[in-house]
Protein backbone atom coordinates (compact mmCIF):
# COMPACT_ATOMS: atom_id res chain seq x y z
CA UNK A 1 0.00 0.00 0.00
CA UNK A 2 1.19 3.33 -0.95
CA UNK A 3 2.69 5.71 2.11
CA UNK A 4 1.18 9.14 1.44
CA UNK A 5 3.87 11.40 1.36
CA UNK A 6 3.99 13.65 4.82
CA UNK A 7 3.12 17.42 4.78
CA UNK A 8 4.54 20.34 7.09
CA UNK A 9 2.46 20.55 10.11
CA UNK A 10 2.58 16.63 10.59
CA UNK A 11 4.91 16.25 13.09
CA UNK A 12 3.65 16.70 15.91
CA UNK A 13 0.89 13.67 14.73
CA UNK A 14 3.41 11.44 13.15
CA UNK A 15 5.94 12.04 16.17
CA UNK A 16 3.71 10.64 18.17
CA UNK A 17 2.37 7.66 16.16
CA UNK A 18 6.25 6.44 15.38
CA UNK A 19 7.19 7.07 19.43
CA UNK A 20 4.22 4.83 20.02
CA UNK A 21 5.60 2.12 17.71
CA UNK A 22 3.44 3.05 14.80
CA UNK A 23 6.21 1.54 11.71
CA UNK A 24 3.93 3.41 8.84
CA UNK A 25 4.25 6.80 10.73
CA UNK A 26 8.18 6.41 11.83
CA UNK A 27 8.88 6.05 8.58
CA UNK A 28 6.76 8.80 7.02
CA UNK A 29 8.49 11.26 9.82
CA UNK A 30 12.22 9.67 8.47
CA UNK A 31 10.60 10.90 4.76
CA UNK A 32 9.53 14.48 6.47
CA UNK A 33 13.21 15.07 7.97
CA UNK A 34 14.50 14.25 4.51
CA UNK A 35 13.29 16.67 2.81
CA UNK A 36 13.59 19.10 5.36
CA UNK A 37 17.56 18.29 4.88
CA UNK A 38 17.88 16.29 8.73
CA UNK A 39 19.37 13.31 6.94
CA UNK A 40 20.76 12.51 10.43
CA UNK A 41 17.15 12.12 11.48
CA UNK A 42 15.91 11.00 8.45
CA UNK A 43 18.17 8.01 8.86
CA UNK A 44 16.88 7.46 13.01
CA UNK A 45 13.43 7.25 11.93
CA UNK A 46 14.29 4.76 9.17
CA UNK A 47 15.97 2.09 11.46
CA UNK A 48 13.07 2.18 13.64
CA UNK A 49 10.77 2.06 10.83
CA UNK A 50 12.62 -1.19 9.41
CA UNK A 51 12.87 -2.54 12.43
CA UNK A 52 8.99 -2.50 12.54
CA UNK A 53 9.13 -4.47 9.66
CA UNK A 54 8.90 -1.39 7.06
CA UNK A 55 10.18 -2.19 3.89
CA UNK A 56 10.37 1.00 1.84
CA UNK A 57 12.20 2.09 5.14
CA UNK A 58 15.07 -0.64 4.93
CA UNK A 59 15.31 0.74 0.98
CA UNK A 60 15.80 4.07 1.73
CA UNK A 61 18.43 3.22 4.11
CA UNK A 62 20.52 1.15 1.89
CA UNK A 63 20.17 4.45 -0.63
CA UNK A 64 20.99 6.44 2.38
CA UNK A 65 23.96 4.36 3.00
CA UNK A 66 25.10 4.01 -0.35
CA UNK A 67 25.10 8.07 -0.98
CA UNK A 68 27.46 7.91 1.99
CA UNK A 69 29.65 4.91 1.01
CA UNK A 70 28.68 2.60 3.27
CA UNK A 71 28.48 -0.22 1.30
CA UNK A 72 28.21 -2.77 3.95
CA UNK A 73 25.53 -1.10 5.61
CA UNK A 74 23.49 -0.63 2.44
CA UNK A 75 24.32 -4.61 0.93
CA UNK A 76 22.77 -5.48 4.69
CA UNK A 77 19.41 -2.96 3.99
CA UNK A 78 18.77 -3.81 0.53
CA UNK A 79 18.88 -7.45 1.71
CA UNK A 80 16.69 -6.80 4.35
CA UNK A 81 14.18 -5.03 1.36
CA UNK A 82 14.98 -7.46 -1.33
CA UNK A 83 14.17 -10.54 0.89
CA UNK A 84 10.57 -9.22 0.98
CA UNK A 85 10.42 -9.48 -2.61
CA UNK A 86 10.96 -5.38 -3.25
CA UNK A 87 12.69 -5.71 -6.79
CA UNK A 88 14.29 -1.91 -6.91
CA UNK A 89 15.97 -2.87 -3.72
CA UNK A 90 16.88 -6.25 -5.36
CA UNK A 91 18.32 -4.40 -8.22
CA UNK A 92 20.32 -2.14 -5.99
CA UNK A 93 21.38 -5.10 -4.01
CA UNK A 94 22.61 -7.32 -7.19
CA UNK A 95 24.12 -3.76 -8.55
CA UNK A 96 26.41 -3.34 -6.03
CA UNK A 97 27.58 -6.91 -5.56
CA UNK A 98 28.47 -6.77 -8.93
CA UNK A 99 29.88 -3.42 -9.23
CA UNK A 100 31.76 -3.17 -5.63
CA UNK A 101 32.08 -6.45 -4.94
CA UNK A 102 32.62 -8.21 -7.81
CA UNK A 103 30.36 -10.73 -7.16
CA UNK A 104 28.90 -11.88 -10.30
CA UNK A 105 27.13 -15.15 -8.98
CA UNK A 106 25.08 -13.65 -6.01
CA UNK A 107 24.35 -10.21 -8.25
CA UNK A 108 22.73 -12.31 -10.95
CA UNK A 109 21.00 -14.56 -8.24
CA UNK A 110 19.41 -11.34 -7.13
CA UNK A 111 18.67 -9.84 -10.68
CA UNK A 112 16.76 -12.55 -11.61
CA UNK A 113 14.90 -12.34 -8.62
CA UNK A 114 14.40 -8.73 -9.42
CA UNK A 115 12.86 -9.59 -13.06
CA UNK A 116 11.16 -12.05 -11.51
CA UNK A 117 9.38 -9.44 -9.66
CA UNK A 118 8.81 -7.30 -12.80
CA UNK A 119 12.32 -5.41 -12.43
CA UNK A 120 12.79 -4.08 -16.65
CA UNK A 121 16.19 -2.59 -15.46
CA UNK A 122 16.97 -6.14 -14.02
CA UNK A 123 15.58 -7.99 -16.63
CA UNK A 124 18.46 -5.60 -19.02
CA UNK A 125 21.10 -6.15 -16.72
CA UNK A 126 20.67 -9.79 -16.50
CA UNK A 127 20.20 -9.69 -20.45
CA UNK A 128 23.66 -8.15 -21.08
CA UNK A 129 25.15 -10.32 -18.12
CA UNK A 130 24.62 -13.31 -20.11
CA UNK A 131 25.41 -12.07 -23.75
CA UNK A 132 28.63 -11.51 -22.60
CA UNK A 133 29.20 -14.94 -21.05
CA UNK A 134 28.12 -16.27 -24.48
CA UNK A 135 24.69 -17.83 -22.90
CA UNK A 136 23.38 -16.21 -26.10
CA UNK A 137 19.38 -18.30 -26.03
CA UNK A 138 19.13 -16.72 -22.00
CA UNK A 139 20.30 -13.39 -22.92
CA UNK A 140 17.68 -13.51 -26.00
CA UNK A 141 14.90 -14.14 -23.19
CA UNK A 142 15.99 -11.64 -20.91
CA UNK A 143 16.36 -8.97 -23.33
CA UNK A 144 12.49 -10.03 -24.98
CA UNK A 145 11.47 -9.77 -21.14
CA UNK A 146 12.91 -6.19 -21.11
CA UNK A 147 12.17 -4.82 -24.86
CA UNK A 148 8.41 -6.23 -24.17
CA UNK A 149 8.23 -4.15 -21.25
CA UNK A 150 9.08 -0.80 -23.02
CA UNK A 151 12.87 -1.06 -22.60
CA UNK A 152 13.95 0.72 -26.22
CA UNK A 153 17.93 -0.38 -25.85
CA UNK A 154 16.54 -4.16 -24.67
CA UNK A 155 14.87 -4.33 -28.04
CA UNK A 156 17.94 -3.15 -30.03
CA UNK A 157 20.26 -5.17 -28.51
CA UNK A 158 17.45 -7.70 -29.27
CA UNK A 159 17.76 -6.73 -33.01
CA UNK A 160 21.53 -6.49 -33.66
CA UNK A 161 21.26 -10.59 -31.73
CA UNK A 162 18.56 -11.82 -34.44
CA UNK A 163 20.76 -9.68 -37.42
CA UNK A 164 23.99 -11.38 -36.29
CA UNK A 165 22.10 -15.02 -36.48
CA UNK A 166 20.40 -14.28 -40.03
CA UNK A 167 16.41 -13.37 -38.49
CA UNK A 168 16.30 -10.26 -40.68
CA UNK A 169 12.52 -10.38 -40.23
CA UNK A 170 12.79 -9.99 -36.31
CA UNK A 171 15.93 -7.58 -36.50
CA UNK A 172 14.09 -5.38 -38.47
CA UNK A 173 10.68 -5.71 -36.30
CA UNK A 174 12.68 -5.02 -33.06
CA UNK A 175 14.59 -2.22 -34.37
CA UNK A 176 11.41 -0.94 -35.74
CA UNK A 177 10.11 -0.96 -32.36
CA UNK A 178 13.09 0.79 -30.82
CA UNK A 179 12.63 3.22 -32.58
CA UNK A 180 9.44 4.23 -32.38
CA UNK A 181 10.10 4.67 -28.82
CA UNK A 182 13.24 7.18 -29.86
CA UNK A 183 16.46 5.47 -29.96
CA UNK A 184 18.22 6.87 -32.61
CA UNK A 185 21.25 4.26 -33.30
CA UNK A 186 18.15 1.98 -34.21
CA UNK A 187 16.49 4.38 -36.21
CA UNK A 188 20.13 4.12 -37.78
CA UNK A 189 20.52 1.04 -38.40
CA UNK A 190 17.17 -0.06 -39.84
CA UNK A 191 18.12 2.77 -42.43
CA UNK A 192 21.30 0.74 -43.12
CA UNK A 193 19.40 -2.46 -43.71
CA UNK A 194 17.08 -0.99 -46.09
CA UNK A 195 20.14 0.74 -47.61
CA UNK A 196 21.71 -2.63 -48.03
CA UNK A 197 18.54 -4.08 -49.22
CA UNK A 198 18.04 -1.51 -52.09
CA UNK A 199 15.57 0.44 -50.75
CA UNK A 200 16.86 3.98 -50.76
CA UNK A 201 13.58 5.43 -49.91
CA UNK A 202 13.12 3.65 -46.96
CA UNK A 203 16.79 3.96 -45.75
CA UNK A 204 16.31 8.02 -46.20
CA UNK A 205 13.09 7.94 -43.91
CA UNK A 206 14.87 6.02 -41.01
CA UNK A 207 18.15 8.19 -41.46
CA UNK A 208 16.13 11.74 -40.94
CA UNK A 209 14.27 10.00 -37.81
CA UNK A 210 17.65 8.95 -36.80
CA UNK A 211 18.72 12.83 -37.90
CA UNK A 212 16.27 14.45 -35.28
CA UNK A 213 18.05 13.29 -32.36
CA UNK A 214 21.48 14.16 -33.73
CA UNK A 215 22.66 11.20 -34.86
CA UNK A 216 26.37 11.64 -36.82
CA UNK A 217 26.27 8.35 -38.96
CA UNK A 218 22.60 9.41 -40.23
CA UNK A 219 23.84 13.31 -40.94
CA UNK A 220 26.37 11.78 -42.59
CA UNK A 221 24.26 9.17 -44.64
CA UNK A 222 21.63 12.03 -45.43
CA UNK A 223 24.43 14.37 -47.11
CA UNK A 224 25.60 11.41 -49.30
CA UNK A 225 21.69 11.16 -50.27
CA UNK A 226 21.72 14.90 -51.32
CA UNK A 227 25.23 14.86 -52.96
CA UNK A 228 23.42 12.26 -55.37
CA UNK A 229 20.75 14.75 -55.92
CA UNK A 230 23.25 17.17 -56.94
CA UNK A 231 22.00 19.15 -53.69
CA UNK A 232 25.33 21.01 -52.82
CA UNK A 233 24.01 23.43 -50.17
CA UNK A 234 21.59 20.73 -48.35
CA UNK A 235 24.57 18.06 -48.39
CA UNK A 236 27.14 20.94 -46.79
CA UNK A 237 24.63 21.12 -43.89
CA UNK A 238 24.00 16.87 -43.25
CA UNK A 239 27.91 16.50 -43.80
CA UNK A 240 28.52 19.79 -41.40
CA UNK A 241 26.69 18.45 -38.62
CA UNK A 242 28.25 15.06 -38.90
CA UNK A 243 31.71 16.63 -38.95
CA UNK A 244 30.95 18.67 -36.04
CA UNK A 245 30.57 15.44 -34.02
CA UNK A 246 34.54 14.81 -34.93
CA UNK A 247 33.70 11.81 -37.83
CA UNK A 248 36.82 12.82 -39.68
CA UNK A 249 36.07 11.44 -42.84
CA UNK A 250 32.81 13.69 -42.85
CA UNK A 251 35.09 16.69 -42.04
CA UNK A 252 36.84 15.90 -45.31
CA UNK A 253 33.46 15.13 -47.40
CA UNK A 254 32.32 19.50 -45.57
CA UNK A 255 35.24 20.05 -47.15
CA UNK A 256 34.70 18.91 -50.65
CA UNK A 257 31.43 20.48 -50.68
CA UNK A 258 32.93 23.82 -49.96
CA UNK A 259 35.37 23.91 -52.71
CA UNK A 260 32.13 22.73 -54.92
CA UNK A 261 30.31 25.90 -53.79
CA UNK A 262 33.08 28.05 -54.15
CA UNK A 263 33.47 28.88 -50.26
CA UNK A 264 37.76 28.12 -50.08
CA UNK A 265 37.63 29.26 -46.51
CA UNK A 266 35.29 26.72 -45.21
CA UNK A 267 37.12 24.24 -46.95
CA UNK A 268 40.21 25.19 -45.50
CA UNK A 269 38.55 25.11 -42.23
CA UNK A 270 37.37 21.38 -42.38
CA UNK A 271 39.98 19.86 -44.56
CA UNK A 272 41.96 21.52 -41.77
CA UNK A 273 40.15 20.11 -38.59
CA UNK A 274 40.39 16.46 -40.31
CA UNK A 275 44.14 16.79 -41.77
CA UNK A 276 45.21 17.50 -37.92
CA UNK A 277 43.17 14.34 -36.47
CA UNK A 278 45.75 12.42 -38.56
CA UNK A 279 43.78 11.36 -41.94
CA UNK A 280 46.27 11.60 -44.69
CA UNK A 281 43.53 12.14 -47.02
CA UNK A 282 42.29 15.31 -46.00
CA UNK A 283 46.20 16.45 -45.60
CA UNK A 284 46.25 15.85 -49.01
CA UNK A 285 43.46 17.71 -50.27
CA UNK A 286 44.33 20.61 -47.65
CA UNK A 287 47.67 21.04 -49.31
CA UNK A 288 46.20 21.12 -52.82
CA UNK A 289 43.32 23.99 -51.41
CA UNK A 290 46.10 26.08 -49.91
CA UNK A 291 48.25 26.34 -52.98
CA UNK A 292 45.39 26.46 -55.35
CA UNK A 293 43.13 28.88 -53.64
CA UNK A 294 45.38 30.72 -51.52
CA UNK A 295 48.85 30.47 -53.45
CA UNK A 296 50.78 29.20 -49.69
CA UNK A 297 53.10 27.35 -50.82
CA UNK A 298 54.80 26.60 -47.29
CA UNK A 299 51.45 24.76 -46.04
CA UNK A 300 50.48 22.82 -48.76
CA UNK A 301 54.29 21.14 -49.07
CA UNK A 302 54.00 20.58 -44.96
CA UNK A 303 50.66 19.23 -45.26
CA UNK A 304 51.79 16.98 -48.39
CA UNK A 305 54.35 15.70 -46.15
CA UNK A 306 52.41 14.65 -43.38
CA UNK A 307 49.86 12.63 -45.46
CA UNK A 308 53.30 11.51 -47.49
CA UNK A 309 54.58 10.12 -43.85
CA UNK A 310 51.14 8.27 -43.43
CA UNK A 311 51.09 6.27 -46.98
CA UNK A 312 49.39 8.59 -49.35
CA UNK A 313 50.51 7.86 -52.71
CA UNK A 314 50.02 11.47 -54.40
CA UNK A 315 50.67 13.77 -51.49
CA UNK A 316 54.06 11.74 -52.04
CA UNK A 317 54.25 12.87 -55.76
CA UNK A 318 52.98 16.25 -55.29
CA UNK A 319 55.64 16.79 -52.33
CA UNK A 320 58.49 15.88 -54.85
CA UNK A 321 57.67 18.03 -57.24
CA UNK A 322 57.82 21.24 -55.30
CA UNK A 323 60.80 20.25 -53.72
CA UNK A 324 62.21 19.65 -57.34
CA UNK A 325 61.09 23.28 -57.77
CA UNK A 326 62.64 24.34 -54.68
CA UNK A 327 65.44 23.06 -55.86
CA UNK A 328 65.57 20.34 -52.74
CA UNK A 329 66.41 17.69 -55.45
CA UNK A 330 68.04 14.98 -53.10
CA UNK A 331 64.45 14.52 -50.87
CA UNK A 332 62.34 15.03 -53.75
CA UNK A 333 64.73 11.76 -55.41
CA UNK A 334 63.35 9.66 -52.76
CA UNK A 335 60.00 10.45 -52.72
CA UNK A 336 59.45 10.45 -56.62
CA UNK A 337 61.22 7.34 -57.25
CA UNK A 338 59.55 5.06 -53.72
CA UNK A 339 56.36 6.97 -52.96
CA UNK A 340 53.98 4.77 -50.69
CA UNK A 341 51.54 2.55 -53.27
CA UNK A 342 48.58 4.11 -54.07
CA UNK A 343 45.75 2.99 -52.41
CA UNK A 344 42.46 1.89 -54.09
CA UNK A 345 39.71 4.82 -53.49
CA UNK A 346 37.01 3.71 -55.45
CA UNK A 347 34.05 4.28 -53.75
CA UNK A 348 31.56 1.06 -53.08
CA UNK A 349 28.08 1.46 -53.99
CA UNK A 350 25.89 2.70 -51.30
CA UNK A 351 24.27 -0.78 -50.52
CA UNK A 352 27.40 -2.11 -49.61
CA UNK A 353 28.80 0.45 -47.18
CA UNK A 354 25.55 0.67 -45.70
CA UNK A 355 26.17 -3.67 -45.29
CA UNK A 356 29.62 -2.97 -44.16
CA UNK A 357 28.72 -0.19 -41.84
CA UNK A 358 26.16 -2.38 -39.94
CA UNK A 359 29.03 -6.01 -39.87
CA UNK A 360 31.19 -3.09 -37.70
CA UNK A 361 28.57 -1.93 -35.31
CA UNK A 362 27.97 -5.93 -34.77
CA UNK A 363 31.66 -6.41 -33.90
CA UNK A 364 31.86 -3.79 -31.99
CA UNK A 365 29.03 -4.48 -29.61
CA UNK A 366 29.70 -5.23 -25.71
CA UNK A 367 33.82 -4.69 -25.85
CA UNK A 368 34.16 -6.30 -28.90
CA UNK A 369 36.89 -4.83 -31.60
CA UNK A 370 34.75 -3.07 -34.17
CA UNK A 371 36.08 -4.11 -37.39
CA UNK A 372 36.82 -1.24 -39.86
CA UNK A 373 33.61 -0.30 -41.93
CA UNK A 374 36.22 1.15 -44.92
CA UNK A 375 38.10 -2.18 -44.97
CA UNK A 376 34.88 -4.42 -44.94
CA UNK A 377 33.76 -2.18 -47.44
CA UNK A 378 36.71 -3.01 -49.77
CA UNK A 379 36.00 -6.78 -49.05
CA UNK A 380 32.57 -6.24 -50.52
CA UNK A 381 33.22 -3.80 -53.64
CA UNK A 382 36.43 -5.72 -54.55
CA UNK A 383 34.07 -8.99 -54.71
CA UNK A 384 31.45 -7.33 -56.58
CA UNK A 385 33.86 -5.81 -59.13
CA UNK A 386 35.48 -9.07 -59.79
CA UNK A 387 32.45 -11.14 -60.54
CA UNK A 388 30.38 -8.44 -62.16
CA UNK A 389 30.84 -10.37 -65.56
CA UNK A 390 30.41 -13.37 -64.33
CA UNK A 391 27.08 -13.39 -62.63
CA UNK A 392 26.07 -16.44 -64.96
CA UNK A 393 29.52 -18.28 -65.18
CA UNK A 394 28.79 -21.41 -63.68
CA UNK A 395 31.86 -21.52 -61.37
CA UNK A 396 32.92 -18.06 -60.26
CA UNK A 397 35.89 -19.25 -57.83
CA UNK A 398 37.44 -21.55 -60.83
CA UNK A 399 37.61 -18.73 -62.88
CA UNK A 400 39.22 -16.57 -60.75
CA UNK A 401 41.62 -18.76 -59.83
CA UNK A 402 42.17 -19.64 -63.27
CA UNK A 403 43.13 -16.36 -64.43
CA UNK A 404 44.17 -14.20 -61.57
CA UNK A 405 46.88 -17.01 -60.10
CA UNK A 406 45.55 -16.66 -56.33
CA UNK A 407 45.93 -19.72 -54.40
CA UNK A 408 42.15 -21.13 -54.50
CA UNK A 409 41.94 -21.57 -50.48
CA UNK A 410 42.60 -17.90 -50.41
CA UNK A 411 39.96 -17.23 -52.69
CA UNK A 412 37.57 -19.58 -51.49
CA UNK A 413 38.13 -17.68 -47.70
CA UNK A 414 37.39 -14.06 -49.53
CA UNK A 415 34.53 -15.66 -50.65
CA UNK A 416 33.12 -16.81 -47.54
CA UNK A 417 34.21 -14.15 -45.65
CA UNK A 418 32.23 -11.76 -47.74
CA UNK A 419 29.08 -14.12 -47.86
CA UNK A 420 29.16 -13.47 -44.04
CA UNK A 421 28.66 -9.63 -44.32
CA UNK A 422 26.15 -10.21 -46.80
CA UNK A 423 24.64 -12.86 -45.31
CA UNK A 424 24.72 -12.78 -41.32
CA UNK A 425 24.15 -15.82 -39.37
CA UNK A 426 25.98 -17.78 -42.05
CA UNK A 427 29.35 -17.77 -40.23
CA UNK A 428 30.86 -16.19 -37.29
CA UNK A 429 32.19 -12.60 -37.84
CA UNK A 430 35.54 -12.60 -38.95
CA UNK A 431 38.01 -11.49 -36.81
CA UNK A 432 40.53 -8.49 -37.07
CA UNK A 433 43.10 -11.19 -38.25
CA UNK A 434 41.27 -12.80 -40.47
CA UNK A 435 40.25 -9.07 -42.26
CA UNK A 436 43.32 -8.43 -42.61
CA UNK A 437 44.11 -11.50 -44.13
CA UNK A 438 41.45 -11.22 -46.88
CA UNK A 439 41.89 -7.71 -47.73
CA UNK A 440 45.31 -8.66 -48.60
CA UNK A 441 43.91 -11.29 -51.11
CA UNK A 442 41.02 -9.07 -52.17
CA UNK A 443 44.20 -6.46 -53.05
CA UNK A 444 46.20 -8.79 -54.87
CA UNK A 445 43.44 -10.19 -56.63
CA UNK A 446 42.67 -6.79 -57.90
CA UNK A 447 46.31 -6.14 -58.59
CA UNK A 448 46.62 -9.77 -60.90
CA UNK A 449 43.24 -8.64 -62.74
CA UNK A 450 43.78 -5.31 -63.40
CA UNK A 451 40.85 -3.62 -61.74
CA UNK A 452 41.54 -0.64 -60.64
Amino acid sequence: MAVPAPRVGDEPELLAAARAGDARAAHRLGKLYAQHGDRAAARLWWERAAAGGNVDSAYNLGIWHEKHGSLEEALTWYEAAAGTGDAEAATNLATLLLEQRGDAVAARAWFETAAAAGSRTAARRLALICEDAGELGTARDWYRRAADDGDVASAHDLGFLAYGSGDDAEAVRRWECAARGGHAESAYCLGLYLHASRDPEGAEAYYRLAARSEHPGAASRLGGVALSRGDLRTARGWFEQAAGAGRAEDQRMAGFVCVELGDPAAASHWFGRAAAGGDAEAAFDYGLLLIAEFGDLVGGEHWFRQAARAGHHGAAVELGGLLSVAGEHGEAKEWLSDPPPAAWDRPAEPELTARAELAAIATGRRGGVPLAAADLAEVLATWDLVTRPLHRHPDVLAWLVARSGVHASAVEHLASVRGTLVRPGSAPWPSPGELQHVLTTARDLRRRLGVR
